[in-house]
């Protein structure tokens, strides 16, 4: 499980800040909800935690097991779930599992049919992803993000495009895959994307 730490962390573009100051410790195997209105920075703000963009001011430190990991190693053990973030649309799901498992392995390897099972697209097994709906797309992207061995689980805006039916799922999901895994969700202030419990820092 990994541990993210942000001292003093911040962020500009052209001169102008998006976020300073900012200090957050996320613990191994709990969750951490970053909560603001629409260009608060939270996109920002986790993909630095990603690793994919670093701070203009301050640090972010990641811990495995207790030992320090390097900014260009992180990649190894993150998994993300992004509106910006979309699937390979020339594949279909099955290959799309196939491909993704060679750099992200899942718990004990599932047949993709399982997979699919779980993401509740079975009778789309054969059609290429470009022919998916939104909230299909956002469903593979949740459970791609979710089911591998990822120590560190990013998900921004997770109930994108997503309908009441599958809001329950990603509930369910969440639940499932969710546990022994460090997470951090960004949201829009949606309480169906977090837990009640879960600690919340605006931004």
């Amino acid at each position: 499980m990994i541990q993210v730490e942000l001292s003093g962390t911040g962020k500009k573009f052209g001169g102008k800040w998006v976020f300073r100051g900012i200090d957050l410790q996320v613990s191994p195997g709990k969750r951490q909800v970053i909560a603001g209105k629409n260009g608060s920075g939270k996109s920002t703000l986790l993909q630095m935690i990603a690793g994919f963009r670093t701070p203009s001011e301050g640090q972010i430190a990641w811990h495995h097991d207790n030992r320090s990991l390097p900014p260009d190693l992180i990649y190894k053990y993150v998994a993300m779930a992004a509106p910006g973030l979309e699937p390979t649309e020339e594949f279909t799901f099955p290959e799309l599992i196939a491909f993704h498992q060679r750099f992200k392995p899942f718990p004990k390897q599932p047949e993709a049919g399982h997979i699919l099972e779980v993401a509740g697209l079975t009778a789309s097994s054969d059609k290429a992803i470009r022919y998916y709906s939104s909230g299909m797309k956002q469903r593979v992207k949740l459970v791609l993000a979710l089911m591998p061995s990822s120590g560190l689980v990013l998900l921004d805006e997770p109930c994108t495009n997503l309908d009441k039916e599958s809001r329950d799922w990603y509930k369910r999901l969440l639940k499932e895959y969710g546990r022994d895994k460090t997470i951090v969700i960004a949201s829009n202030h949606n309480p169906e994307e977090y837990d009640p419990d879960d600690p919340v820092m605006e931004l």
